[in-house]
């Protein structure tokens, strides 16, 4: 008899093996970006704190979070695995970081048949526009899912659950704006540090 188990990616048996609360508890954690207090992960996943202080240590426990120091809480490789994440080397990092062609490049819309004349080539440039962009523009692409689309279209995996987990938090105008850029501009110089060159910061 054929395993189904064979044919399943192994991220997916690893969040096949985790309770709905705590990959919950991993998104918001991703989403975050940073090493946080427990307190700030569980207003984040809309938790009740002592359940996900609870879920936090278990996940510690099973290497998917890590305490870089005391009270504070970030994911490991092994918790962005759970969550369908791979592992990015420099070559992937620097092929991410590239330019890309006028084909590709993100084409900003102010809704349906609204083209705005302003688009991305490539990631640090779409940093770049996100602040010159109408925030109608955002909420518009954000709700179709156009951001997580393009930025799974150049590779970058991590970024695209980012952009998807940002839409199901319903956020829009200026908040959306400056949590996008927040995440996108991490993202940047988090690829530029795994690449091995400098990305500007502004």
């Amino acid at each position: 008899m054929i395993s189904l188990r064979a044919h399943i990616p192994n991220w997916c048996i690893v969040a096949m093996s985790l309770s709905p609360a705590k990959y919950e508890i991993l998104a918001a954690m991703l989403l975050l970006d940073k090493p946080e207090r427990a307190t700030h992960i569980a207003k984040e996943a809309g938790k009740e704190f002592p359940s996900v202080m609870m879920h936090v240590i278990g996940l510690t426990r099973m290497g998917y979070t890590t305490s870089p120091e005391k009270g504070l809480y970030t994911l490991t490789e092994k918790g962005k695995k759970a969550l369908g994440i791979p592992e990015i080397n420099s070559e992937n990092a620097k092929t991410i970081l590239a330019g890309i062609p006028q084909e590709n490049s993100f084409q900003f819309y102010a809704g349906l048949g609204k083209p705005l004349n302003l688009q991305a080539r490539g990631l640090q440039d779409f940093c770049d526009k996100i602040p010159k962009v109408n925030s109608d523009s955002i909420d518009f692409h954000m709700s179709r899912g156009d951001f997580e689309s393009w930025f799974a279209g150049i590779g970058d995996v991590e970024l695209a659950k980012k952009a998807a987990l940002l839409k199901e938090k319903k956020i829009v105008g200026e908040v959306l704006r400056t949590k996008l850029q927040d995440i996108v501009n991490n993202r940047c110089m988090a690829l530029a540090n795994v690449a091995g060159h400098a990305v500007s910061s502004e």
